[in-house]
């Protein structure tokens, strides 16, 4: 997988750095993961995983490439702070707050 950075700015009033990327995965079949995505990004960027946002990957018709916007917030408190929840959900997972324990006491 290869990242090319298409736009990069700093949005200094949410702290945080806005990324408009393409994603090229010639001969790796299925459009990446988020995590897998946000992994090569943290290594490209020196940013700590935990600070970074995928907010959508749109592959492209016919080609193996992929539009990406992503952000990486100055810290964790700023990104829980401006976030909307299911976004920080499909980035970081929804275990958190114990959703599943509920599901399982209906039984």
């Amino acid at each position: 997988m290869e990242i090319l950075v298409e736009k990069d700015r700093y949005n200094p009033l949410l702290k945080r750095r806005e990324l408009h990327l393409k994603i090229v995965y010639w001969g790796e079949g299925a459009t990446p993961t988020r995590q897998a995505v946000r992994e090569k990004i943290a290594g490209l960027f020196n940013a700590e995983l935990d600070r970074i946002v995928i907010d959508y990957i749109k592959p492209e018709f016919g080609k193996q490439e992929a539009k990406c916007y992503a952000k990486i917030y100055d810290s964790r408190d700023d990104l829980v702070d401006i976030e909307e929840d299911h976004i920080i959900k499909r980035n970081f997972g929804g275990g958190e707050e114990g959703e599943e324990g509920g599901s399982e006491s209906g039984e």
